[in-house]
């Protein structure tokens, strides 16, 4: 996915990621749904839940060979990418009676699959670039090639889950406390490793990482030639290392009131050290008068940075960058060296993705309606549309009965509650009108030009949004992505086509299993309206206090709990999970999970649901959501995860079960089990 930057939580909040797949479909639910064959029934429900629902299949299943993690995630994103590569490849085939924007897909494709032809050019695509900031000689051409490279967070030459490595990220979209105006919100950047803790802890894991990411910047230095690549290699990690230490934490970036609004003249005043003027100019943002600022103690650190380390090493700097950011699009000496870090290190993963498999993801983020129109042309009916929007229907009733459920809140703050959740914009499919891209240039055998044109054509296309009015109905995430996505800013929700089938949603299905998984979803992205971060802003998408100050410290003091909870998930013993990096998950699988329970009921009609492969209604609807959960991460990537990830491991999501009391009743849970929770200590939150 490549919304990847944990700053824009609070824009931005993920049902999940897709940072695996898998090259066999999975194996036959029974007629309820659920996967009988990958239970483990000798596992007592109330004693580990996940493993119940899914120990079969843990046991058997190994992690691919190219893949860091493993489960239904990554399964349909495999199967997603198998059904895109035809459409794209059918559309190189069809030659001149391809339309001109499917003729694009198959010429991107195509020039990325041509690894003779990229071999024979080596890194020559890439001298222009090399040869601009070779060319640097002062402060001023610094900050001019630093607005240069500055780019909106869709890029489709970085396809991971890591920083920026542009020195500040660059985000567009309406303003915090003007939901009728887009604005430019800069962010910290400038790493090539995942967090800055990765740069500072003191951990042997942390250091030996370092070491690592040393020899990494130093073998890539090598393979582009450098004269001098020993000293340039200090050079760099040297001034990462300082950048890492103006960052914002984890924690600190999901703090949406540490964002402030300047003016463009109080940047040079702000945060000296840069010419600001040219870096805007060169970024095209000179016509911006104000900027949402969400890390300021960073960009100003960062600034000052410019002005204070030598320009040598800010030169080695942006070279390797420009090196890492076209690495997979260069011959297959770059492509390997990259894996072996960010593949091999950082996530144990043993072997590179097949070709086709990256080429499909690099095609779709360039090209993404495009690919998306045909995906949905092929794969996604307007039946199964109307369905899942019947069902998304139910469970925002759902959630609002909660609401009105609600002892502990005041009369107002249920009325502000009640409007937000009526005027959620909910995107089911794909987007209501489809990107235009007839402007974006595709030369068929220049991959490395296509991907560089994609990312200018998609950061031009977010400034354009200064300069229009803001579009409500914007999606972020494309039809064939295998996720969701709530968007508190536009109090909007993104169901893309690809996850919207088997074994998530099902349209001949049973309810149970239909509304345990794909119902939990649809909850989960609603309730991330009302979670700790999204419940700051109000119907419109503006950031607002509508709490009265008793409701709100009732909340927070639910919040806590839930924090507290998963702080004591220790999947390692050196290495807990973080409760509050986690909380807005959390919160959202707690109510999402509660709100499709209570539409599941709401469809009965009040009638008792059937008993089906030897479970009740109930049963079915909660074992179908932890085998929505089921999946296995190899050591190195669950310690990344850990460590920058906003979201809890999986097994620990799975086992969100214990805070609903329905559970306990369905699997007859009693006190001394390991999950048992004492009904005060059970976390509702919503």
């Amino acid at each position: 996915m490549f919304m990847r930057k944990v700053a824009l939580l609070v824009f931005i909040t993920a049902f999940g990621a897709t940072w695996a797949c898998k090259s066999a479909p999975p194996a036959a639910p029974a007629a309820s749904g659920i996967d009988l064959a990958g239970m483990d029934k000798s596992v007592a429900p109330g004693d580990d839940f996940n493993a119940y629902a899914n120990g079969g299949w843990l046991k058997t299943t190994p992690i691919p060979a190219d893949k860091a993690s493993y489960g239904i995630f990554a399964i349909l994103a495999d199967e997603t990418r198998k059904r895109t590569v035809s459409l794209i490849q059918d559309a190189a085939n069809r030659g001149g009676n391809a339309s001109e924007e499917a003729r694009k897909t198959g010429d991107f494709y195509a020039s990325f699959m041509d690894e003779a032809a990229i071999e024979s050019k080596g890194i020559t695509p890439l001298n222009p670039q090399l040869e601009k900031v070779a060319a640097i000689k002062d402060r001023r051409d610094l900050a001019r090639a630093i607005g240069e490279s500055l780019r909106a967070d869709v890029d489709p030459l970085n396809a991971t889950n890591f920083e920026t490595e542009n020195l500040f990220g660059v985000w567009l979209t309406q303003g915090l406390m003007d939901p009728n105006h887009s604005f430019p919100y800069l962010l910290q950047g400038g790493l090539g490793m995942p967090d800055r803790d990765y740069y500072l802890s003191k951990t042997p894991h942390m250091a030996e990482l370092r070491t690592k990411y040393q020899e990494h910047i130093l073998a890539m230095l090598k393979l582009a030639g450098f004269p001098d690549p020993a000293v340039s290699a200090s050079r760099i990690f040297a001034l990462e290392t300082k950048i890492a230490g103006m960052h914002a934490t984890r924690v600190e970036s999901e703090d949406v009131h540490s964002a402030t609004l300047w003016k463009q003249e109080e940047l040079s005043t702000k945060a000296p050290g840069l010419d600001w003027i040219v870096l805007l100019d060169a970024a095209g943002l000179k016509d911006a008068p104000e900027f949402i600022i969400w890390h300021p103690k960073a960009v100003t650190g960062l600034s000052a940075l410019a002005a204070k380390e030598s320009l040598d090493a800010w030169k080695d700097w942006l070279t390797f960058h420009k090196i890492e950011q076209a690495a997979s699009f260069l011959p297959k000496a770059f492509v390997d060296e990259r894996f072996t870090f960010y593949g091999k290190t950082l996530s144990g993963t043993p072997e590179l993705r097949p070709r086709w498999q990256r080429g499909v993801d690099y095609t779709s983020a360039a090209l993404g309606e495009v690919v998306g129109k045909l995906y949905v042309e092929r794969y996604f009916p307007p039946e199964t549309k109307a369905k899942v929007q019947a069902m998304v229907n139910d469970i925002v009733k759902a959630f609002g009965g909660r609401i009105d459920a609600l002892t502990w809140m005041s009369p107002d703050t249920k009325a502000k509650a009640k409007e937000k959740v009526s005027t959620i914009k909910v995107g089911v499919g794909y987007p209501d009108r489809w990107q235009d891209y007839s402007s974006l240039e595709i030369i068929k055998g220049d991959a490395l030009g296509n991907a560089q044109r994609a990312e200018l054509f998609e950061y031009r296309r977010q400034l354009a949004k200064l300069h229009q009015p803001i579009d409500r109905g914007e999606w972020w995430m494309t039809p064939q992505t295998v996720n969701a996505v709530n968007l508190p800013l536009q109090n909007a929700l993104n169901f893309p086509a690809a996850i919207l089938q088997p074994p998530y949603f099902d349209p001949a299905a049973d309810a149970a299993h239909n509304y345990g998984s794909m119902g939990a979803i649809i909850g989960h992205e609603i309730s991330h309206s009302f979670d700790d971060q999204g419940s700051q802003f109000d119907a419109q998408g503006r950031l607002a206090d509508w709490w009265t100050k008793a409701d709100l410290e009732h909340f927070k003091a639910a919040a806590e709990a839930l924090a507290a909870q998963f702080d004591k998930y220790r999947p390692f013993p050196d290495l807990a999970v973080n409760g509050h990096q986690t909380l807005s998950e959390n919160i959202a699988d707690v109510a999402g999970l509660l709100s499709a329970h209570d539409a599941y009921r709401l469809s009965l009609q009040g009638k008792p649901d059937r008993v089906m492969d030897g479970f009740t209604g109930d049963q079915r609807f909660f074992i179908s959501y932890a085998q929505s959960w089921r999946s296995k991460t190899r050591e190195a990537e669950l310690r990344r995860r850990i460590a920058t990830d906003g979201h809890a491991p999986d097994e620990y999501r799975a086992d969100t079960v214990r805070n609903l009391d329905g559970w306990y009743d369905a699997f007859s849970v009693m006190p001394g089990q390991k999950l048992y929770l004492a009904p005060s200590d059970r976390v509702r939150v919503w």
